[in-house]
This record gives structure tokens, C-alpha cells and sequence, in this order.
């Protein structure tokens, strides 16, 4: 049965908190978008109870967000629907850039082989959310309630494990209170949220519009992405072309910021426009079309006391590189395993101030890069212009000027160098594995069956240790035999060199590098160790296992040797009495 996940609509339902005093929930998350649905399937999926609650009752309307990226697409691997995503997903690493009507040069964002999902997916946001909430459906403790809206927010003054977030949300049958622990504020860029607590986003507003018509069409044109500077068919603009799946395609019309917004929507606007790209006589029908501004910009902290900011509620970017979903999910990888540990007691609250603090850093580096695209594809002087015309003319023949061209520099993930989660190198590597890299997939064979090394990674703190178990150094044999005796010790799995002959066992899972991509990304020899957190970034690496510097270093990735924050942010007096109010 085919399903038309843009009319989809969802049933509200009288929940049992609203006729009497509920239990103090472990977690809320405000939004169900793919940002507030991820959080939600990440810690149920860890064992956490949530309540979801979204004041609509549809999915995205419009295709919106359509570029995942391989990191994204890793992230919903582990939550369990990244496979359903890519199957109906537009694959593509390919790009192309043209000036005028000259192509520039071409690039290709995944030139090596070994990695299981492509650079990107072109995937409407329509069903990226629906398939991450039927994956939802599947978790018994999701509660997810629609038609819920949040209209009020009451903080105790603690913070932390005994400290609660108490919500006033109205529903068709009235209003009602639920109260949690924590609070995920995942509600978008216009964040209630956000404007309950009294806060605001600070950044820059650029001076620009821009037309999106999807249109669906019969076309012969390669899954890639294609970018114009001052096309013959929209002069002194810029104009994007994307695949989408359905035969829908992403064009993307520069408009200027004189444009009437209305006006341009109208279909005697939009569809000259696309006929001047196509051609007179292109045949295609209009799917959605939106026109928009942008604002690169965040928050000062993603969190304020338990209540923790994802997504665009916390920070906003351009669309020019497709940061905005992707580092939203990537909030949300980062911020599920941190509650789950909390919450079971795991690691102390001052864990939390670490997604804040990690996420930021993210932040500024995505709103870094998106301005600078912004920058270069609409220059605001007459020099900048120059400028930038004469990069696109050099690139044309000169390498050096290609690395200076800027259609929207693709998402990549953070390497959270500076976390204190990490513990820092004391041996040399040849390596981007450093802690704080996201792992670096990569191909391997688990009894005798193809597979891939982050499939192999389970949600949990592992370490990761390269050589056969059966053959390893005797000193490293007792270290992990050491380790193993340990409480709270991170789960062992083994890459093996091709050469040796080994099978898993009930206590031993053993991958087989066999074609040695393993060994090549990330440095490793027999011995080697890398320890991993839950959302698979790296937090410690060493040469050689020794049981007392892994729990050690699994300690710090928790927490445990974190000082109280003095940074988290509780309401202001003055705050207090609104909310109360």
C-alpha cells in the first residue's frame, strides 16, 4: 500500500493526565519534526520513557528539507529507519557549477569507495518524518500526543535530576499540566518554547528572497546537483536544481529583496521562470512552491536549566549547504545518550551542559560557513561581485581557485576537538580519527557475512580494538581480561586483520577488516584501541590496551570529572514572575 505521507493526518486522543495528577514524566520533548522525532526514538530505544507532544496533527507540509546527509543518514542507521530513507531517497555526490552558461568545474563529495551511504540523499521532509514516526510507532514507550500545544511553562529552582519542568498544554478537550525532569524544546525556529522562557536567537538577517518551486516532471537529468551564477535564464541571479524522488524536482530562483513575496508565488510568476530554464515547451506541473528569507543566528546556551534546546528552536542557518536538518539531528544523536545516562544515573547533570556546550560549538561553526556561502552567492558591493565573478573565471582552468568557490559548502559533522568529554592523545596517530571525529565507517565481514563497522556499534560506550583476540600480545590478553572484570565496563569488539581466521563468540564480537579500510582510517595495528560513545564519536584512543586508562577515559566521556556548571541559566526573577504569571 502506497502511502501519501503529505496528507496524512493523526487522530487526537484524550490521554489519562488530563482527568488527574500524573507521574513526573522522565522526559518531554516539545515538536514532533525530524528533530524532536529522533530524540524521541534515540531514548526510548535506550530504555527511557517519552511523552511527544506536537500542536498539529500532520507532517511537514511541503518538501522543505530534502539533503541528508551520510552523517544524518548513519544516525537514523541506529534509530532504526535509515535503510527505508536511502531506499526512497535521490543518492547523489555529484555536484556542478556553472557561471553563465559555462559549467565551472564539477566536484564529487564521496571520491573513495568503502562507505555505506552515499554523501547525500535528496529525501522529502514529509517522509523523513514519516518514516522516522512509524519507526516511533513501534517503541512501546513513546507516547506521542497530537493537538497538544504548549501554553505554558513552570520550572522548579532546582536543576538537575530532582529539579521539574511543569507544562501547561491545551488540547481540544481543555487544558492540562504534564510534568518531567527534562524538557526537549524541538518546536522549530519560531520556537514557543523559547518565547515562553523569555528568549530570543541572536545572529543576522540577510537582505534576500528566494523562490522554491518543486515541480513534477518527466527529465533526462542526472541525480546532481546543479548551482548557476548569473544564468542567461535568471541574470544577475542564482539558481539551484535538485532531484527529489516522485519525478519531483528542487528549483531554487534568487530573487532579490525587492521581490513581493505574494507576487511571486503566483503560477503567471513562477512558471515563466521555470520556462525560461526548461524551455517553452518543458511539460510539468507545479508540486509546491514557497518563497523565503533567512537569518543565520542561535541561542546564547541550548540549555536553560532542564530545559534543553534542539534543532532550530536553537540555532538557524541558511539553506546554502544543508545545515539546518542535518545539524538538528546531530543535536538530537548528541543529546539522547547524554539524558539516557543521567537519568539512569549513570553520569551526573553536569553531563547535560556538555550538549550544550558541544552543539554550540557546532552551531557557530555550521552559521560560520553558511554565512560565507551567503556571502559569496549574493555579494552585497560591487567589489565583492568582482571578486567573486573573477574566482568563477579562474576556476574554470585553475584547481587553486575552485578551493575559493562557495555554492553552499555541504554539511559535514563537528569534530568536537575541544570537548572535555575527551581524553587527549599521548601517542602519535596518522589519523582524522582524533577524539571528538565522528567514527568513520567502513566495510568488514562478521562470520562470513558482509557488513559495516558502525552497524556494529550499538548505542553504548565500546571499545574498539584492532587484532585477532586469539593472537593478540599476552600483556594486552590480561588488560582485557582485566577489563572485562570491570563494572560498568564499555562493551569489547574486535576488528581483525584479513589474515587471521576468526569467528564471534557469545562474549567476543570479532569484524574481519578485509579489505583493510579499517587498518588505513584509522591507524590501527594490532593492539591499537579506540574507546567510542553512544553517538559514535571518538573519546579516546591509544596503542595499546590498558584497563585503568579506558575507565578512566570512559569516566571523563560521562561526566564523572566534570565540575558543577556555573553556566546553566535558571529563570531570572523577573523571568520567574512572567511564567508564573
Amino acid at each position: 500500500m502506497t502511502v501519501d505521507y503529505q496528507r496524512l493526518t493523526f487522530e487526537y486522543r484524550h490521554c489519562a493526565e488530563q482527568s488527574a495528577v500524573g507521574a513526573v514524566h522522565p522526559v518531554v520533548v516539545v515538536g514532533a519534526g525530524p528533530v524532536g522525532l529522533a530524540t524521541a526514538i534515540d531514548l526510548a530505544q535506550q530504555g527511557i520513557e517519552v511523552v511527544l507532544l506536537d500542536d498539529d496533527c500532520t507532517l511537514s507540509t511541503g518538501s522543505r528539507a530534502i539533503c541528508f546527509a551520510k552523517r544524518t543518514l548513519e544516525i537514523f542507521d541506529r534509530l532504526g529507519c535509515g535503510e527505508r530513507m536511502v531506499d526512497k531517497g535521490v543518492r547523489w555526490n555529484l555536484g556542478k557549477v556553472f557561471l553563465r552558461d559555462q559549467m565551472v568545474y564539477a566536484f564529487d563529495l564521496l571520491p573513495e569507495t568503502g562507505h555505506r551511504r552515499p554523501a547525500f540523499i535528496n529525501l522529502q521532509q514529509y517522509y523523513v518524518e514519516g518514516f522516522l514516526l512509524e519507526r516511533a510507532l513501534e517503541l512501546p514507550n513513546i507516547d506521542i500526543r497530537w493537538k497538544n500545544k504548549v501554553v505554558g511553562i513552570d520550572r522548579r529552582d532546582d536543576v538537575g535530576p530532582d529539579g521539574t519542568v511543569t507544562l501547561t498544554v491545551e488540547t481540544p478537550d481543555g487544558p492540562y499540566a504534564v510534568t518531567a525532569r527534562y524538557v526537549v524544546a524541538a518546536d522549530g525556529a519560531r520556537s514557543p518554547m523559547r518565547n515562553l522562557l523569555g528568549l530570543d536567537s541572536k545572529g543576522r538577517t540577510f537582505k534576500d528572497r528566494f523562490l522554491i518551486a518543486d515541480i513534477r516532471m518527466e527529465a533526462g537529468f542526472p541525480s546532481e546537483r546543479w548551482f548557476w551564477f548569473d544564468p542567461p535564464f535568471h541574470p544577475n541571479q542564482s539558481v539551484l536544481l535538485h532531484r527529489q524522488p516522485d519525478n519531483v524536482w528542487r528549483i531554487d530562483f534568487q530573487l532579490g529583496w525587492d521581490a513581493d513575496p505574494v507576487l511571486e508565488k503566483s503560477p503567471e510568476r513562477v512558471i515563466p521562470r521555470v520556462q525560461a530554464l526548461l524551455g517553452p515547451d518543458a511539460k510539468f506541473e507545479l508540486e509546491w512552491v514557497s518563497v523565503y528569507t533567512f537569518s543565520c543566528l542561535r541561542m546564547d546556551s541550548f540549555r536553560h536549566g532542564n530545559v534543553l534546546f534542539a534543532g532550530d528552536s536553537a540555532h538557524g542557518v541558511s539553506p546554502f549547504g544543508a545545515r539546518g536538518a542535518n545539524s538538528g539531528v546531530q543535536d538530537a544523536d548528541n543529546l539522547a545518550w547524554k539524558l539516557a545516562h543521567v537519568l539512569r544515573g549513570d553520569a551526573p547533570d553536569a553531563l547535560l551542559d556538555t550538549y550544550a556546550s558541544e552543539r554550540e560549538y557546532a552551531a557557530d561553526e555550521n552559521i560560520r560557513n553558511s554565512t560565507r556561502s551567503t556571502d559569496f552567492i549574493t555579494p552585497k558591493s560591487q567589489v565583492s561581485r568582482v571578486f567573486r565573478d573573477a574566482v568563477l573565471t579562474l576556476a574554470a582552468k585553475h584547481p587553486f581557485a575552485r578551493t575559493l568557490v562557495n555554492s553552499g559548502r555541504l554539511s559535514v559533522p563537528s569534530v568536537l576537538a575541544s570537548s572535555p568529554l575527551n581524553t587527549a592523545d599521548t601517542e602519535a596517530f596518522a589519523s582524522a580519527m582524533v577524539p571528538g571525529a565522528p567514527c568513520a565507517d567502513a566495510p568488514v565481514v562478521v562470520d562470513g557475512a558482509q557488513d559495516w563497522l558502525l552497524s556494529r556499534l550499538d548505542g553504548g560506550f565500546c571499545l574498539l580494538v584492532y587484532g585477532n583476540p586469539q593472537t593478540l600480545d599476552a600483556d594486552i590478553s590480561k588488560q582485557i581480561a582485566a577489563l572485562r572484570a570491570r563494572p560498568g565496563a564499555p562493551r569489547l569488539l574486535f576488528v581483525s586483520p584479513a589474515t587471521a581466521s576468526t569467528t564471534s563468540t557469545a562474549d567476543t564480537a570479532v569484524l574481519v577488516d578485509a579489505e583493510g579500510v579499517v587498518a588505513k582510517r584509522y591507524d590501527a595495528v594490532p593492539g591499537t584501541a579506540y574507546l567510542i560513545r553512544p553517538d559514535q564519536h571518538v573519546c579516546a584512543r591509544w596503542r595499546a590496551v590498558d584497563a585503568d586508562r579506558v575507565m578512566e577515559a570512559m569516566a571523563r566521556a560521562q561526566g564523572k570529572y566534570l565540575a558543577e556548571s556555573a553556566t546553566i541559566s535558571p529563570a531570572a526573577p523577573a523571568q520567574a514572575e512572567a511564567i508564573a504569571a
